[in-house]
């Protein structure tokens, strides 16, 4: 026991100090698994294995391509429009430091943090961002290269889950439940998020809100983060929103994305990815916070898939250890 926690302890401590490659490593992974049936489909089609995999890479890469330089437009565009809002965020900053005055906050303290909050630095990070968005490309180049292996191994992977299969049938078992549910929550969450970001986009672009493009891929991202996606995505535009309109515009924003976001992702998609993974609401939660301290920010988007594969390596496969899906399961799988 004390042994296998110490070697757990390591194993994770590695996975920390190389997140760097293991992030992309199975991004690229749950990719290819996503996109199986299809080169699944061209195959039957009568496509040639290489030629499979040139139009599964392509295809990605081209949806990739035209995400990055939509995001490289619009923060661009967002960086020419933060200096005109440079007299609004001081204002703001002033009223805000009059209110805390009637809270007995003192005038030095009031001038502290009126110097630390510099609406300068505002418009250099956005600065930065557009920047930091060309380093995108050399990891966009490590993962093609990543796929390409991969898709080309996934030529055999049926084979070589049949002949675990039939050494061990609870692994096989357990890894073809990993790649079906990670298949389908990433439809799942592709789809609803693909709405919500058309819905944003069209909402925030009749408030007349700045950039209502990037806000839209903003909550398409965001979407891939389970339970708090929806207030990393709402915080943003609602800024915006207060900095052009006013405190009006910025509560009719949130109240906008309240409606749109809240209802779809918090109500009806979960119902989806629950019967898709039958993971609880808890346990998605915790996997959240852990897989984001493990492997960065793309952990938060990883979270559920790393989770199912922890899943399926350490419960699924033994039946002896059957009975801990209880405590991961949701409610419905439990009574199913």
């Amino acid at each position: 026991m004390l042994l296998g926690s110490a070697a757990a302890v390591v194993v994770l401590a590695g996975l920390n100090a190389i997140a760097w490659l293991a992030g992309p490593v199975f991004l690229a992974l749950v990719i290819v698994i996503t996109l199986d049936p299809v080169r699944t489909w061209l195959r039957g089609k009568g496509f040639p294995r290489w030629l499979t995999v040139a139009v599964l890479v392509a295809t990605v890469y081209a949806a990739l391509l035209a995400l990055f330089l939509v995001v490289v437009i619009s923060l661009a565009q967002l960086s020419a429009l933060l200096p005109r809002y440079a007299g609004q965020a001081d204002e703001l900053l002033r009223d805000g430091a009059a209110f805390l005055g009637r809270f007995g906050v003192g005038e030095p303290q009031l001038r502290e943090i009126l110097s630390t909050m510099d609406t300068g630095k505002l418009i250099g990070f956005a600065g930065s961002l557009l920047a930091g968005v060309g380093g995108l490309v050399t990891n966009l180049a490590f993962l093609l290269a990543l796929m390409l292996f991969l898709s080309t191994e996934s030529a055999w992977a049926g084979q070589r889950l049949g002949r675990i299969a039939r050494d061990r049938p609870w692994a096989g078992a357990a890894l073809r439940r990993f790649a079906f549910g990670t298949r389908r929550y990433l439809v799942v969450t592709t789809v609803f998020g693909g709405a919500v970001a058309i819905l944003d986009t069209i909402a925030l672009a009749l408030l007349g809100i700045p950039a209502a493009v990037l806000w839209g891929l903003l909550s398409f991202v965001t979407n891939y983060v389970p339970n708090v996606g929806f207030v990393i995505g709402v915080a943003p535009p609602a800024l915006i929103a207060l900095l052009d309109g006013g405190r009006r515009a910025m509560l009719v924003t949130i109240v906008v994305y309240v409606l749109l976001n809240f209802v779809v992702q918090s109500l009806i998609q979960p119902r989806f990815v629950a019967e898709s993974v039958g993971l609880s609401t808890l346990v998605t939660v915790l996997a959240l916070v852990f897989w984001t301290w493990l492997l960065g920010p793309l952990g938060a988007v990883l979270a559920v898939p790393a989770t199912l594969l922890v899943k399926a390596l350490l419960i699924d496969v033994d039946p002896r250890a059957r009975w801990a899906e209880a405590l991961l399961c949701s409610p419905d799988r439990r009574k199913g």
